[in-house]
């Protein structure tokens, strides 16, 4: 089994990363960049349908609580009632499912193929060269250059940068697609969950290479950016549901002023009439006084 995985899988990831390495002037952090960019976008079909799939699972959220507050004591008619929910909506509870298992041995693959590529001892450099191709271009390029920027990428960043950005965009990615729970009892496990994830993996960092950190950071970045292309905005990063309730304050003291306007509008109205009438009544008396002593 493991040799059918090398042989399928990760030997060609692998040679591949490598022989990018040598045509991007052994500049092995650039051949890490632009090999996670070229799987990504190889793989962006499955990922807009995942992306799409969890949207509208997530969309559905409050009519399946509604279902589970009203069949939560008969457990056979709560999953008739949901594959029905499902069935009308036309959505396949498995499709953000496959996208991700059809892309996780490749990911499983590229992260195999940084840390052998990167061997920092004699027996790792031994251990890859048993999985390099004859190729005269992936000879070259061995032993690699780990210098890229301020890393070395066989080591962790010392800086604890990409610590920062691994989870910063882990975050912000989760951030996007995790709807906020409309049950209190809820919402501070989703909270701690939405964190952990992106503290775990920063603490990763600090342990692991600094070129697989930075395989991290551009996945991660590319996946915000088809997150906010497929979705149409950053989603539930601008919580609407906290907005919207703000949004509605401040509009019902507009209607209030308006609406009494409103009432104030006949009273103005009528004292405008009372003022012109009695003005008018001037004017006739003071004409029928000069009348009436004109003859005398």
């Amino acid at each position: 089994m493991a040799e059918l995985w090398n042989s399928i899988i990760l030997e060609p990831v692998l040679n591949s990363l490598i022989a990018l390495c040598t045509m991007l002037a052994d500049n092995f952090g650039l051949a890490i960049i632009v090999l996670t960019v070229i799987v990504r976008l190889a793989l962006f079909p499955l990922t807009v349908r995942q992306t799409r799939s969890t949207k509208a699972m997530q969309s559905l959220q409050p009519k399946l609580q509604e279902l589970q507050k009203k069949y939560g004591k008969n457990q056979q008619k709560l999953q008739q009632e949901t594959m029905k929910l499902y069935k009308e909506a036309g959505i396949n509870p498995l499709g953000c499912l496959w996208p991700m298992l059809i892309q996780l041995p490749i990911w499983i693959a590229l992260y195999q193929s940084i840390m052998r590529a990167l061997a920092a001892t004699p027996e790792n450099l031994l251990d890859l060269s048993r999985h390099l191709y004859s190729w005269t271009v992936v000879g070259q390029a061995v032993p690699l250059n780990e210098n890229f920027l301020w890393l070395k990428l066989s080591q962790p960043d010392s800086f604890l940068i990409l610590a920062i950005l691994v989870g910063g965009t882990m975050w912000v990615q989760q951030k996007m697609v995790t709807a906020p729970p409309t049950d209190p009892r809820q919402q501070s496990m989703t909270q701690m969950t939405t964190l952990m994830m992106p503290l775990m993996f920063g603490m990763f960092t600090l342990s692991f290479p600094s070129g697989l950190a930075l395989y991290w950071v551009v996945s991660n970045i590319i996946g915000i950016v088809i997150q906010y292309l497929v979705t149409g905005g950053w989603g539930y990063l601008t919580m609407p549901s906290v907005l919207k309730p703000v949004a509605s304050q401040k509009i019902q003291p507009v209607k209030q002023k308006s609406e009494g306007a409103s009432q104030k509008t006949p009273a103005i109205k009528q004292s405008e009439i009372a003022k012109r009438a009695s003005e008018q009544s001037d004017v006739v008396k003071k004409a029928y006084g000069k009348k009436k002593g004109g003859p005398q």
